[in-house]
């Protein structure tokens, strides 16, 4: 360990997901997604949304994505410092989870929040919108 680096609380050591889980899909996603964009490996956040996302919705971020000059899954320029995933609704053949970035780490950090829409019969992402949008 390093001087700048802390030990893990005890409660943060434990993490668990299914494959079978949509709502840990999304979470599996956004955690592998953000690694590679803050570690700069472009190929791998490439081969994660052909894994992770529709080709419908890789089709409209990249149109996102030309107009507004920033990243389509995390709608921004930048990288968060900390991500959360929780469940929000399903139907009609569809599961709703909120994602929430956290940019910064100080005593009253901005966060963005994104609705996440993911099929049910695929558990691909489907749609990814800023959640005040959606």
């Amino acid at each position: 360990m390093t001087g700048d680096q802390k030990p893990a609380d005890p409660g943060d050591v434990i993490r668990s997901g299914s494959p079978e889980s949509t709502v840990d899909r999304v979470a599996d996603f956004y955690g592998a997604y953000i690694d590679a964009v803050y570690d700069g490996t472009d190929d791998l956040g490439a081969a994660l949304r052909a894994h992770y996302l529709t080709q419908e919705l890789r089709g409209r971020l990249a149109q996102w994505e030309e107009t507004n000059h920033a990243d389509g899954v995390l709608r921004a320029q930048n990288v968060p410092l900390q991500w959360e995933v929780r469940y929000s609704d399903s139907g009609a053949g569809h599961a709703f989870t909120v994602v929430t970035l956290t940019w910064d780490s100080g005593t009253n950090p901005e966060r963005t929040t994104l609705a996440v829409q993911s099929d049910l019969s695929t558990r691909l992402i489907s749609d990814i919108k800023d959640a005040a949008d959606a």
